[in-house]
């Protein structure tokens, strides 16, 4: 199966799947997996502590794919500088940088004149067009269906991909909602050129971080197994149900504020749940598409399995 778009071009990649930045899951094994099954896998940065620990991972990587990779940058999220860091993946070289949360320009400028890829993630088309006009290679769009932080505005993927893809004249990848090969074609048919996903990934054997309490709750979930949080902090974001989620509604309903917020939503809750698989004392990310994830294969397999279910969306395509 050969494909060909803008997105597999510009990455140099052999199918156009990009897997999500995933914060404190997203590490070397995660993503030479998928560079190795022509996708482009990605480390998360921001999740490590120093800029040494940012380059033993990116050497990881490299010791185990020859194919390109990419480093997220969650800069938005965070509350700490991200300058180092960046500096340290562009002395590694690295072949891709993608930017989430915040203003991408800091991040964008570094990487200027070097040999490297610049994907931004975005929640809006004036975002988008922002992005372009900063020098990004590529936009990530993001609709309310995905998991992890999103936009303000309650815009899906299905409204927003088209309305970006129609303003900006680089290429525009989907990302929200997106788990197989029939999102994926769906996505393709909007105007997008790439998918990027997250949590399917994390529903993988090559996603060892991931407890298998928080790879069984991705399972288990429906269409309703999924909440908003942080709305009332101006950094909506969406996470699995359950009594750590309930606790942080009822907080924000009451309207009592960050500090009352801060434990709840700390990367320490986040990692409980994720890493201990403690469902009374944190929480984990997801996006809708969890309804739609029933098993946790290899990265190759899932790959593989995505792009004969798009192949077999074309052939139909092609009878009509």
């Amino acid at each position: 199966m050969t494909w060909k778009t803008r997105v597999t071009e510009l990455l140099g990649i052999d199918y156009p799947i990009i897997q999500g930045g995933l914060a404190y899951l997203a590490y070397a094994d995660l993503a030479a997996a998928v560079s190795n099954a022509g996708g482009l896998g990605q480390i998360t940065a921001m999740s490590l502590e120093t800029p040494e620990e940012l380059r033993k991972e990116i050497q990881r990587v490299k010791q185990l794919t020859a194919k390109p990779f990419g480093v997220n940058f969650a800069i938005g999220q965070h509350g700490r500088p991200f300058e180092h860091m960046v500096e340290a993946a562009v002395e590694e070289k690295v072949p891709v940088i993608s930017v989430t949360g915040g203003n991408p320009q800091g991040v964008l400028d570094m990487a200027k004149g070097h040999n490297i890829k610049k994907l931004v993630l975005v929640a809006a088309r004036r975002q988008a067009i922002k992005a372009e006009k900063l020098g990004a290679d590529a936009v990530m769009v993001v609709g309310q269906e995905g998991g992890g932080h999103l936009g303000r505005g309650d815009v899906g993927t299905l409204v927003l991909t088209p309305q970006v893809a129609d303003q900006v004249s680089i290429p525009v990848i989907a990302s929200g909602g997106i788990v197989d090969g029939r999102s994926m074609m769906a996505a393709l048919s909007l105007g997008a050129e790439g998918i990027e996903m997250g949590t399917r990934f994390i529903a993988t054997k090559e996603c060892a971080a991931a407890h298998q309490v928080y790879k069984q709750a991705i399972l288990d979930a429906d269409e309703n197994s999924t909440v908003v949080i942080k709305r009332s902090l101006g950094a909506p974001a969406r996470a699995l149900k359950n009594s750590w989620t309930e606790q942080i509604l009822e907080i924000e309903k009451q309207g009592e504020g960050y500090d009352s917020l801060k434990a709840y939503i700390s990367g320490e809750a986040n990692k409980s749940y994720i890493y201990e698989g403690d469902r009374s004392s944190g929480f984990g990310w997801a996006g809708q598409g969890a309804a739609r994830i029933h098993d946790i294969p290899t990265v190759q397999e899932l790959i593989q399995t995505m792009m004969e279910e798009a192949e077999a969306v074309k052939k139909k395509w092609g009878s009509m």
